[in-house]
């Protein structure tokens, strides 16, 4: 089971620390996604519903088994601690491009851009998956220069006024693409080959809805030491 939290207001520094705390509760992996200095540059903005200044975090857990309601509650209490406003909810992981291998507790060299996914009410859920999941998926790749690419479907939120997301997307990108738009695109200094890409990505965003109403978190990735 993996749940995800988006946190307003939380410290970096105690989500930092919160592994050995996690592990006890049974987590297996334990993701720590930051909005702090090294991607203090990067394009950033919140959707509807989203609490003022937004997101300034998102962690992921996995457990290897749902665990017993009361040991989640602790979990989520634990995460949101020193939060301002937290929302979470049980997910569906699948990863098109796995992330590059990072050492719990070091920053992966990348940027992690957060996108938080609202379905269209006017577009039914099977369709809406078929062209985000299945058509949407390779043309994403091949017009971005990402090195990773997790789609975290939700299946439930967990806490009472979450925002009505459908999906938590992670997407990797070099450190150069908080400056350089041909090494967010993969376009390699090419004009011409750069504004095809965006054409190609934003036509395939606005068949699926991603093109409006989504929040953009860009964050530095984190895995927790559990003990």
């Amino acid at each position: 089971m993996k749940v995800m939290i988006a946190l307003a207001g939380a410290d970096h520094d105690v989500l930092l620390a919160r592994g050995p705390a996690l592990g006890a509760l049974g987590v297996t992996a334990a993701q720590v996604n930051l909005d702090d200095a090294p991607v203090a540059g990067a394009l950033r903005f919140p959707g509807p519903g989203t609490p003022e200044p937004g997101w300034n975090a998102i962690v992921s857990l996995t457990w290897p088994q749902p665990p017993a309601e009361e040991v989640l509650a602790v979990a989520l209490a634990s995460v949101s601690a020193t939060a301002a406003h937290h929302a979470a909810w049980e997910v569906e992981e699948r990863a098109p491009l796995s992330p590059a291998p990072t050492v719990p507790g070091e920053r992966l060299d990348a940027l992690a851009n957060l996108a938080l996914l609202r379905r269209p009410v006017d577009l039914p859920e099977a369709e809406w998956r078929q062209r985000w999941q299945v058509d949407h998926t390779p043309v994403a790749i091949a017009t971005q220069g990402t090195s990773g690419y997790l789609q975290n479907r939700v299946l439930r939120p967990l806490t009472a006024q979450a925002p009505a997301v459908a999906a938590l997307v992670e997407e990797h990108f070099p450190m150069a693409a908080l400056t350089d738009v041909h090494a967010f695109y993969g376009s390699g200094g090419d004009d011409a080959e750069l504004a095809s890409r965006i054409e190609r990505l934003m036509a395939s965003c606005a068949r699926f809805g991603a093109d409006r109403d989504l929040d953009l978190v860009p964050t530095s990735r984190y895995l927790l030491p559990l003990a």
